[in-house]
């Protein structure tokens, strides 16, 4: 069983190395050849020569669009490889950071171009080639490949937090460029802490209350069923992300939080899961995961040196939540039907900063004030309140697939009226509702991608429905009628 402050399953094989990220102001990518974003007012001679001392001293970020996106129709024979290639796409973008920290003091605009960015490019045109090929087996050959191989770096003229400061006074922020500790308390090759910013945070006392759910109709289902599955006590940590990069080491690239099932990691089948134990009390073996919340006070943490942690540009102490609420959730104006086994949902983007947030749907806010949600910003509470981030999952389904080859278009959003939409039935809708006891004025951030900049608007939840038949018609009929259960 798994225990100590992180643990990994000893079939995952880790041997790459990944530097501690950059930070930055991501940029998006553009199309044609890989693609270096530069100050359109650059002057000549001595000026342009400071100016490009300036941009090498300063942090930086890569930024590549997200291939996963636009990838709705991928044969099911060919999802395996596919899978495993998107993966390669982010382990190459986390490889070029690791490239662009070690240039230092002579990562200037042409080194930048000529050691990272080409190479990038051209990594990203093989693995781009290979998805169409693999698709191209049993379908039609995607088109508009070469521009999504371009990647940008763009400096960052904003200043961090420090790793120990209050997002609320100025005494403790940083000079511009100045570095907060990385992993083994050392900074990163010069480079500027990865977020959060002051910007990031807001009082949550300021938010006007914000929250409208649409009105009950007749045949609302007003149940709620609930699985009790602990706090993650046993400390079940890994990097991986079964439902995105099934059978790919650190294919999230930031710690996952687990509760639910045991076996949950990037090896585990749908055979694996059925088998597995849970911490569930009602024996739902479950799956339910999000992006660790970690307190950012400069402690070293015992992951600062491994995968998803410090080597990813992740560090501080990982918090335990206060509270986990697992609660399923009937429709406003229908009835539900039982949710597939193995169906897999994944809610809001890891990826949102860089790509906008058509997908995002984090919300975080503070107990006695949850009438106040906020999507791109941390809540900062009052003494006396918990840290609470929220994730309503899609609560309509397509009735026909447990998964789809980009992870969201097999489920959907109710419409405002609560209605879904044509095509789709209502399932149970899952709320993960989690808590931290934070101390006013502490610096905290979720887990992210390197680029990501541990955005709140990147928060996500991830889940893969493990009950059993009858656990599941049992949520049914208590959601339908109108029961509270669990």
């Amino acid at each position: 069983m798994r225990g100590g402050a992180v643990t990994y399953r000893q079939r995952h094989k880790r041997s790459r190395w990944i530097g501690v990220t950059v930070a930055a102001v991501a940029a998006m990518a553009v199309g044609g050849g890989a693609l270096l974003m530069t100050d359109n007012n650059a002057s000549a001679g001595s000026a342009n020569a400071t100016r490009q001392d300036a941009w090498a001293q300063a942090p930086k970020t890569i930024n590549c669009p997200d291939v996963a996106v636009g990838l709705s129709s991928v044969p099911q024979q060919s999802r395996p490889t596919v899978d495993h290639e998107l993966a390669q796409l982010d382990s190459q973008v986390a490889d070029a950071y690791g490239q662009l920290a070690a240039g230092g003091a002579k990562a200037d605009q042409d080194w930048v171009r000529t050691r990272v960015l080409d190479p990038l490019s051209s990594q990203r045109r093989r693995t781009l080639d290979r998805i169409a090929a693999e698709i191209y087996r049993a379908s039609n050959r995607p088109d508009g490949w070469d521009s999504l191989a371009s990647c940008t770096v763009k400096r960052d003229d904003v200043a961090p937090l420090a790793a120990s400061g209050s997002p609320t006074g100025t005494p403790s922020a940083p000079a511009p460029n100045a570095s907060a500790p990385a992993a083994g308390g050392q900074a990163a090759a010069g480079q500027g802490q990865a977020g959060p910013r002051r910007s990031d945070f807001v009082d949550i006392r300021t938010v006007r209350p914000n929250v409208a759910n649409p009105r009950l109709q007749s045949n609302a289902s007003r149940g709620t069923f609930r699985s009790r599955c602990g706090r993650n006590e046993n400390k079940h940590f890994n990097p991986d992300n079964v439902i995105v990069a099934p059978g790919v080491s650190n294919g999230a690239h930031h710690m996952h939080d687990y509760v639910g099932n045991l076996e949950t990691d990037a090896f585990a089948t749908n055979d694996d899961l059925a088998a597995a134990g849970t911490t569930c009390t009602n024996g739902d073996r479950s799956t339910h995961y999000w992006p660790v919340l970690r307190l950012r006070n400069g402690k070293i943490e015992a992951d600062a040196n491994l995968p998803g942690g410090g080597q990813d540009g992740n560090i501080g102490r990982i918090l335990q939540p206060a509270s986990v609420q697992l609660t399923f959730r009937g429709s406003p104006v229908s009835k539900v039907t039982a949710m597939p086994k193995f169906l897999r949902i994944i809610t809001g983007d890891a990826k949102a900063f860089t790509n906008g947030t058509a997908n995002a749907n984090a919300s975080w806010s503070c107990t006695g004030f949850e009438n106040r949600q906020l999507k791109d910003k941390y809540p900062l509470c009052p003494r006396g309140s918990n840290v609470v981030r929220t994730f309503k999952f899609q609560s309509c389904w397509d009735g026909k697939n447990t998964d789809s080859a980009n992870h969201r278009t097999h489920v959907a959003f109710a419409r405002a009226d609560g209605s879904c939409p044509e095509g789709f039935r209502a399932i149970p809708q899952l709320v993960q509702r989690i808590t931290y006891g934070i101390s006013p004025g502490s610096v905290f951030a979720v887990d992210s991608f390197p680029e990501q900049l541990h955005k709140p608007v990147t928060d996500h939840g991830d889940f893969i429905n493990v009950m059993s038949n009858s656990l599941m018609r049992n949520a049914v009929s208590c959601i339908n009628n109108g029961r509270r259960c669990g």
